[in-house]
């Protein structure tokens, strides 16, 4: 009886293993550093955005010049004059805000400019990361870096290299 049952549960367990997933993960992050390209639109976006922000604060510090003047000024004003000027902190309070939310907001030309330069490498990298899953028999490819929690992956499951070859770039040199 006992060699019976060790037979079902060995049988059961090979049937299991058999029909068993292959998995696998990547390093977005790793592989997004060997390409040139990725490198090169980082350092356009970057600097679009710093741009951007000293343009953003430069408005502001002249809204905060304006009050303060407003302020010293406030006592020898009119009703009438008091109102226009702060009329015209107001107005470029909300122009500064909107210039803001154009530049940086949600599908903002930050956004936009992202979209354009980024998104066809990301492309590049997902055929990659599919092909390098076919080849390799694989049934599922992980991000590391995405909000799937990892507590232990085997360096023998990660794809990376793999993916940055398929690229046509050499693994462990990265972009600059």
């Amino acid at each position: 009886m006992k060699k019976f049952l060790f037979l079902i549960s060995f049988t059961l367990l090979a049937s299991v293993s058999a029909f068993a997933q292959r998995f696998a993960y990547v390093d977005s992050e790793y592989i997004l550093k060997h390409i040139p390209e990725y490198t090169s639109a980082q350092k356009q976006l970057d600097a679009l955005s710093q741009q951007w922000q000293k343009e953003v604060d430069g408005r502001f510090a002249e809204i905060e010049k304006m009050y303060k003047a407003y302020q010293a000024d406030q006592v020898l004003l009119t009703d009438e004059m008091r109102k226009r000027r702060e009329n015209e902190i107001v107005e470029k309070e909300k122009a500064a805000k909107d210039f803001q939310r154009q530049k940086f907001g949600f599908e903002g030309d930050l956004y936009q400019q992202r979209v354009k330069l980024i998104k066809p490498i990301q492309e590049r990298v997902a055929k990659a990361v599919e092909a390098v899953a076919e080849s390799s028999g694989l049934d599922m490819i992980l991000d590391k870096n995405s909000n799937v929690i990892m507590l232990y992956a085997s360096l023998r499951l990660d794809k990376s290299n793999d993916v940055i070859t398929r690229l046509g770039y050499k693994p462990g040199t990265l972009a600059k």
